[in-house]
């Protein structure tokens, strides 16, 4: 396969077929190198094809606490308080840069995903 822009689904289906034939390319080869060059250009179809809808940083917040295990609980100890992480996730709180940081940094959270203006109780 000859690498080239991904411009149909048709494109996209043969870039992941190559993709699979690639995968366990040695690090350094030839093929390891397509393998990359063809994830950056599927990515990059993907993205602009089926992009994501803009979530609420809190719906985004509980689900990743959801889909992490981590409780309320978790959520106060990272941030310094239990009212604290109480008003948050009720909306009487909104998140401050320094708490995006954190969650950011301790639990892998994409930080845009947090910044996006929300609606809090207030």
């Amino acid at each position: 396969m000859k690498i080239r822009p991904i411009r149909t689904d048709a494109d996209h289906e043969a870039a992941l077929r190559e993709v699979e034939r690639l995968w366990n390319a040695a690090p350094g080869s030839p093929d390891a190198d397509k393998l990359d060059i063809l994830a950056t250009l599927i990515e990059a179809y993907e993205a602009k094809r089926y992009p994501l809808p803009a979530v609420d940083p809190i719906d985004f917040l509980k689900a990743h606490m959801e889909a992490t295990g981590r409780q309320q609980s978790d959520l106060a100890a990272l941030l310094g308080s239990k009212p604290r992480a109480s008003e948050i996730l009720n909306r009487k709180r909104v998140l401050t840069v320094e708490m995006i940081y954190k969650l950011h940094s301790a639990w892998d959270i994409p930080a845009e995903a947090l910044v996006r203006p929300y609606h809090d109780a207030a």
